[in-house]
């Protein structure tokens, strides 16, 4: 599973965690230096606790989740604070992947930006700008 298409067995946990690595990779210069500390998950769900907090019923609708405290909140007297985590959710991605027909690299990388985005406390249109900033 090299170009993101449909086809062969379905990918790994391991290859999706390449592909979230690849995205942060892609972000422009100025946002590397703050999401080196960042630490990306692969889980095949969100857990019920997660969902019963978003007020999500369909584990499937949740492909990401940010967890951490944003940039433009830390402080300079936060110590032994987790590191920020950005936690993809296979199954759904996969699926949504399935349904689009499109790359899977470019939806892990909306998704990524997406959950990047809160690190930053970004507005979801500061998001759409940043993925539409990238290059390819």
């Amino acid at each position: 599973m090299t170009d993101g298409r449909i086809g062969g067995e379905p990918p790994g946990a391991a290859d999706l965690e390449a592909l979230a690595l690849a995205a942060m990779a892609r972000l422009p210069d100025a946002f590397k230096p703050h999401v080196e500390g960042v630490v990306v998950q692969i889980a095949d769900f969100a857990d019920e606790d997660v969902l019963a907090e978003l007020e999500i019923e369909n584990p499937w609708e949740l492909t990401g989740l940010y967890h951490g405290r944003p940039l433009d909140e830390q402080s300079i007297w936060d110590s032994g604070a987790m590191p920020p985590i950005v936690t993809l959710f296979r199954l759904p991605l996969l699926a949504e992947w399935i349904e689009s027909g499109g790359r899977l690299d470019a939806l892990i990388f909306h998704v990524v930006v997406h959950e990047i985005g809160h690190h930053f406390g970004l507005s979801d249109d500061d998001m759409h700008a940043l993925e539409d900033s990238a290059p390819d």
